[in-house]
């Protein structure tokens, strides 16, 4: 799914992007730093969601829900401001937005606006509630052994029908996601956890050795884990 994030503040839009990617590693996520960016963005992609700041340079938060609404885009958005301010909540109420939150955003709430999103709103992350399940199942659960066998019985379906609608709606092969979903965790680790070795990292995010985690990081990142954590501060 493709997210936009729109705020004037580098630093705002770096959190937001490394809460979402932790999350959700596939996601494609667009920035802008003022609602002109933005509106340039929405001539090449189509955003079903957007997390957009209110006090914005130039146009306002408030003003680009506006555009949205006029020109018909079918974006939900989630206004954020440093203010907690009932005139903005007010606006934000008339312009329909999906939820208002107040800086500095916390993770917890993040989320929840975001899984208000995939469950309420009439586009989900993926076309079906099956994958939504398995891709729990896989966040969960990503340390441990994953089977596209295993979970296809615990979603009551044959693993050839969960093979294909996997690739069909989330656009990688089951095995795909899971590494990559794995190497964000590893990097997670690598970055907050640099005493861990390798082999505990591997371990801890459910690769089966050392070389296979080295292998699928490589594949993925471009660079061996050895020479991420050594990049690292």
């Amino acid at each position: 799914m493709k997210l936009l994030l729109v705020d004037d503040e580098p630093l705002e839009l770096e959190q937001l992007t490394y809460l979402v990617k932790k999350e959700y590693p596939n996601w494609e996520i667009y920035t802008a730093e003022d609602a002109f960016e933005a509106r340039q963005l929405l001539k090449n992609h189509s955003f079903p969601l957007a997390f957009v700041d209110i006090e914005l340079p130039g146009d306002s938060g408030l003003t680009f829900c506006e555009y949205l609404r006029e020109h018909g885009y079918q974006t939900e958005v989630v206004l954020i401001t440093a203010y907690q301010d009932f005139t903005y909540a007010k606006q934000a109420i008339r312009l329909q937005v999906l939820e208002y939150l107040v800086k500095p955003v916390i993770a917890k709430e993040l989320y929840n606006v975001i899984d208000l999103f995939l469950t309420e709103h009439t586009y989900t992350e993926t076309k079906s509630v099956l994958i939504n399940r398995v891709l729990d199942i896989v966040r969960q659960e990503f340390h441990e052994k994953l089977h596209l066998t295993d979970v296809a019985s615990r979603v009551f379906v044959t693993p050839t029908y969960l093979s294909k609608k996997f690739t069909e709606e989330v656009g990688v092969k089951f095995t795909e996601y899971v590494n990559q979903y794995r190497i964000e965790k590893a990097k997670q680790l690598l970055t907050e956890r640099p005493e861990l070795s390798l082999f505990e990292v591997a371990e801890r995010v459910g690769f089966s050795s050392q070389h296979h985690f080295s292998h699928a990081f490589k594949k993925i990142e471009g660079i061996p884990p050895s020479k991420y954590k050594g990049k690292r501060p």
